[in-house]
């Protein structure tokens, strides 16, 4: 990777950033290999939605909320989910950040850097989980809090022969070899959001692997030789080309792009390894490391960021089309602000019963955390359908672009016939409903609900999850007790507390 700068106290800038992107990466979208992923209009101004995530974190206005200093003993500062949280306060404050964050994309940026600071952090509590590569684990901890630098991350191996073991798919990420400076390692990965934005990925089995070769989870540059980045369609390209920013204000600028990566004889420096032929650590260090706790406190704060942007959002479509004052859109309407409630009661019990690490890391709660997974899958497809429910065809009565405004012809038309409601003129009116549309219903929205829908586990695993965390914790113990409590009150002869009175009076049966 391209070193961009020498004070290691301090995050990245926004222009660091962009400059930090320019390291020869090979990504490759609509048949071309991309020079520069700051310049091409697939992933220009996504870039830049990023830059300003960096930007703030050097703005007094944002700085308070945002950052703290590391625990690196550099007398630094970082985000603060980068760092541990080793107190209850620590943790508050750390999901407030990732709040503030998110709503400078309005929630519609689902990996942020943020994000992999779930992992990265949870990188300082149990450095000794990864055995032999401890120090591995104890440097990426204290880089990633001092740079912030942008992690990426790809688990899920691509969808061919699935009914297959990992290591019976010649697809599947392995080692073939060992060299002095590292591995080398062949295959692919999915679903790699935010690839080509990023300037890390780290890589690990999500599946089950039974043979020590597919037991691996490393990090490697973006530019790293042999490694392929091959980007799905760009939502921010179409929508520059058929479009502009009032048509399409989402899609233009949030657009993480997804990519498969192919990993070609690919190079890994030992430094950059934590497990290497360990099936053990290889198959259970997402739950060991409080991965899980901390990723779902991220994902549920930033979507209760979302639907507080959604919720205005369809607050003010039933207000432009004058039905704010149905009974059943207000019902409706309702219901999405109560998922969005839900989301933030979620947060906030996450970290109001923490759970503690034998490290002495507060943990969001894992209960919550699990449960939170399945919540999301099953919350943005009903807030969609109650959108589409409620504004209806509202949704696809708009002018083709933003130019029609402009078309001395059609302006006294869309000024007469696309007005709104409560005082919106046509230009309002339709510049909120462009938003509503690019946020659910075009290609750009019908990604998010899919990535909702998926992005944390698929839809057995999360609720699999809940079922073992909670076998696995006090909790399981407990609810089995409390009914024992219940069973304890009677047996065959009746009631054995005298606090009830046995029906041997009324009863056509003897006990």
């Amino acid at each position: 990777m391209t070193e961009v700068r020498l004070d290691l106290r301090s995050p990245l800038t926004g222009s660091e950033y962009m400059e930090s992107l320019k390291d020869g990466r090979n990504v490759y979208i609509y048949g071309e290999k991309v020079k520069d992923v700051t310049t091409h209009p697939a992933f220009r101004n996504s870039v830049r939605s990023v830059a300003k995530l960096y930007d703030a974190l050097h703005d007094p206005a944002y700085q308070e909320k945002l950052t703290t200093e590391t625990d690196t003993g550099s007398g630094g500062f970082t985000h603060k989910f980068f760092r541990a949280s080793r107190s209850q306060q620590e943790l508050v404050e750390a999901r407030d950040s990732i709040a503030e964050w998110n709503r400078l994309s309005y929630g519609y940026m689902g990996r942020t850097p943020d994000f992999k600071a779930t992992f990265l952090a949870g990188l300082g509590d149990t450095p000794e989980y990864f055995g032999e590569y401890r120090k591995n684990a104890e440097f990426w901890y204290k880089e990633s809090q001092e740079k912030v630098w942008f992690f990426n991350h790809a688990i899920v191996n691509p969808p061919v022969d699935r009914n297959k073991p990992v290591h019976e798919n010649d697809i599947n990420i392995r080692a073939v070899k060992e060299t002095d400076k590292g591995i080398v390692v062949n295959g692919a990965k999915m679903v790699a959001t935010g690839s080509m934005l990023t300037n890390y990925t780290f890589v690990a089995q999500f599946q089950p692997v039974q043979k020590e070769e597919y037991a691996l989870a490393f990090f490697v540059d973006m530019n790293a030789e042999g490694l392929k980045i091959i980007s799905r369609p760009s939502y921010e390209m179409a929508a520059a080309k058929t479009g502009s920013p009032f048509d399409y204000p989402l899609s233009s600028r949030y657009d993480e792009n997804d990519a498969i990566l192919v990993f070609d004889n690919v190079l890994i420096p030992w430094e950059n390894v934590i497990v290497y032929r360990d099936v053990e650590k290889s198959n259970n260090f997402l739950p060991a490391t409080g991965y899980i706790n901390r990723a779902m406190l991220q994902a549920s704060t930033r979507m209760g960021v979302k639907l507080d942007f959604v919720s205005g959002l369809l607050m003010k479509a039933v207000e432009a089309a004058g039905t704010n004052t149905f009974r059943g859109v207000q019902a409706q309407v309702g219901e999405v602000l109560a998922w969005r409630q839900i989301f933030w009661s979620m947060s906030t019990a996450m970290i109001s019963e923490p759970n503690i690490s034998s490290g002495g890391v507060y943990l969001p709660n894992i209960n919550v955390a699990t449960t939170s997974r399945i919540m999301n899958a099953i919350a943005w497809p009903r807030v969609k359908d109650i959108i589409q429910q409620v504004v209806a065809g509202g949704l696809i009565v708009q002018p083709s672009s933003a130019e029609d405004f402009s078309h001395p012809d059609l302006r006294p038309y869309l000024d007469k016939f696309y007005r709104g409601s409560n005082g919106y003129d046509a230009v309002e009116r339709n510049k909120l409903i462009k938003l509503l549309w690019d946020a659910m219903g075009s290609e750009f929205g019908s990604r998010h609900e899919l990535y909702e829908r998926n992005y944390s586990g698929n839809h057995e695993a999360v609720r699999m999850d809940v079922y073992n965390f909670a076998n696995q914790s006090p909790l399981g113990d407990s609810l089995k007790e409390f009914v024992e409590t219940c069973m304890n009150d009677y047996d065959l002869n009746g009631w054995k507390d005298s606090t009830w009175i046995n029906n041997d009076d009324v009863s056509s049966k003897k006990f």
